[in-house]
C-alpha cells in the first residue's frame, strides 16, 4: 500500500509516521514534508507544494498511490479532493463545497443556524462602523473572527471596546489577513471549557477519534494572544460520557446529515471545536475540515489501527463497520515555537534533538535540513510528544523530552495539560 500525505507541518509528520508503522504500508510520500519526515524510515519527501494540485495528481498517478491524505485546509478549499476524484484517485478529505465549513466562517455560522446546531449568536460585517456599533450594542467580551482562512490566527477575543475596535480595524481596514479578513464575523463570547472533537466521516458513517484538548493561547494559564496551538493532550477528561453523547447527537450527526441533505456530503476528518458549559452541554465554536495541529501528534501516538487503511475505507464510503484501537495511556505534546511567535521571529536557528523512543517522539512542524544541520524554518517548529500511564505522567515525560532539545531560540509554555489536571 502506497500513501501520499499532503502538507508540511507537524500534523503531516505525525500522520505519515503513524501510517509507516504498518507492514501493509510499503511507503509513504509527503508533499512537500519537512526535515522530520525526510529522516523517517519508509517516508520520502517530494518537492511538490501542497496547493500544486496538478503536480500532485501527476505524482499520484505515476507512483500508483493507493490513498492520499490531505493535512492542511488550503488545498481542501481549493478543491484538491474534487480534482483527485475526477482523475480516478482515492483521496480522503471533503469536497471544495463541503470544505467551506472551514473556508468561510460566515458559511459555517449560517449552516449551523439554519440547521439548529448549537452555537454562539453572531453577525457578519464588511464595514467598520456597523461592526463597531454591533460591539457597542452587545458589549464585551466578544469574539472577532476573520471570515476566511488565517492559519488559526484570525480570531481575537476582545475584552474591551478598544480591543474590539482595533481588531475590526486591523482586519477590515488594515488588511492584516488579506482577502480572508475582508469580512468579519462578530460573535458571542462563550463561557466554559474548550475541547477538540474529531471524527472521520465517509459521507454518512462516522468513526470518532480519541478525544483531545489543545491550548491556543501563547502564554501560561491560557493568557496572551491566540495562536495555532501551543500543545495538546489526549484523552480529554472534560469529555465525559454525557459530553460525548451531546457532541455526537447534537453536533456531529446533525452536521453530517445536513451536509448530505444540502448536496455536499461530507467525507474526511471533521474537527468540531466545542465549548462545554457547566451542565456538560456543548456549542460549536468552529469547524475545521482536517485533523487539528497540535492535536494530531498526541492522538497519532495513541492510535494503534492503521490510519491509511481507515482513510481508504472512508474514501470508499465503507466506515460503517470500521473500528479504531487506542493505546490506553495518555499522550501529551508540547509545541516549541520560535521566540516572538506569533509575531516577528527568527529562522535558521540550529537545533539538536534527543533520540526518540517507543513512548516519546519529537514531531517536526517547521524545520529544514541544511548540509545535515537541522534548522528552524517557521513559527511553530517542534512538538515534543510523550505517552504516560496517566496525564500527569505524560506531561512529565513530554517536558523531560523538551528539556533535552538543544535550541537557544525556542519558546514554549510550561503548563500544557493543566486544564486536564
Amino acid at each position: 500500500m502506497k500513501v501520499l500525505v499532503i502538507g508540511s507541518g507537524g500534523r503531516e509528520h505525525a500522520i505519515a509516521w503513524q501510517c509507516a508503522q504498518f507492514d501493509e504500508v510499503s511507503h509513504v510520500f509527503v508533499a512537500p514534508g519537512n526535515a522530520g519526515t525526510a529522516q523517517e524510515k519508509k517516508i520520502s519527501n517530494i518537492s511538490i507544494a501542497a496547493e500544486d494540485i496538478t503536480e500532485l495528481i501527476a505524482f499520484a498517478k505515476e507512483e500508483l498511490i493507493d490513498i492520499s491524505i490531505v493535512g492542511p485546509e488550503a488545498p481542501l478549499v481549493l478543491g484538491v479532493v474534487d480534482d483527485f476524484k475526477d482523475a480516478g484517485l482515492a483521496i480522503f478529505g471533503p469536497s471544495k463545497k463541503a470544505a467551506q465549513l472551514e473556508g468561510s466562517k460566515v458559511f459555517c455560522k449560517d449552516f449551523l443556524d439554519r440547521n439548529k446546531i448549537p452555537t454562539a449568536y453572531y453577525k457578519a460585517f464588511t464595514q467598520t462602523i456597523p461592526a463597531i456599533d454591533y460591539v457597542k450594542e452587545k458589549g464585551t467580551p466578544i469574539v472577532i473572527k476573520a471570515d476566511g482562512l488565517a492559519a488559526g490566527k484570525g480570531v481575537v477575543i476582545a475584552h474591551s471596546l478598544k480591543e474590539a475596535s482595533d481588531a475590526i480595524n486591523d482586519m477590515l481596514e488594515g488588511n492584516r489577513f488579506g482577502k480572508a479578513g475582508s469580512r468579519v464575523v462578530i460573535e458571542e463570547f462563550l463561557e466554559g471549557e474548550e475541547a477538540s472533537f474529531i471524527v472521520m466521516v465517509d459521507g454518512n458513517n462516522i468513526l470518532p477519534m480519541a478525544t483531545s484538548q489543545d491550548h491556543k493561547a501563547r502564554d501560561n494559564s491560557d493568557k496572551g494572544p491566540n495562536t495555532g496551538g501551543m500543545g495538546a493532550y489526549s484523552p480529554a477528561p472534560v469529555v465525559s460520557d454525557l459530553v460525548y453523547k451531546n457532541a455526537m447527537e447534537k453536533v456531529i450527526r446533525p452536521t453530517v446529515d445536513a451536509m448530505k441533505n444540502e448536496g455536499a456530503p461530507y467525507t474526511g476528518f471533521l474537527y468540531a471545536g466545542l465549548m462545554i458549559d457547566q451542565n456538560e452541554d456543548v456549542r460549536v465554536l468552529e469547524y475545521n475540515c482536517r485533523f487539528g495541529d497540535p492535536e494530531t501528534q498526541p492522538i497519532m501516538m495513541r492510535l494503534q489501527s492503521n490510519l491509511a487503511k481507515l482513510c481508504l475505507l472512508g474514501a470508499n464510503g465503507s466506515l460503517a463497520n470500521a473500528a479504531a484501537e487506542w493505546d490506553s495511556r495518555s499522550s501529551l505534546g508540547v509545541v516549541m515555537a520560535a521566540r516572538g511567535y506569533p509575531n516577528a521571529y527568527q529562522k535558521g536557528e540550529l537545533i539538536t534533538l534527543p533520540i526518540n523512543s517507543s513512548s516519546s517522539k519529537v514531531f517536526h512542524s517547521g524545520t529544514i535540513l541544511d548540509n545535515e544541520k537541522l534548522l528552524s524554518n517557521r513559527r511553530r517548529v517542534l512538538c515534543a510528544t510523550s505517552l504516560g500511564k496517566d496525564l500527569k505522567d505524560a506531561q512529565n515525560r513530554a517536558y523531560e523530552l523538551v528539556n533535552k532539545v538543544r535550541w537557544d531560540g525556542s519558546y514554549f509554555r510550561t503548563d500544557i495539560g493543566f486544564k486536564g489536571l
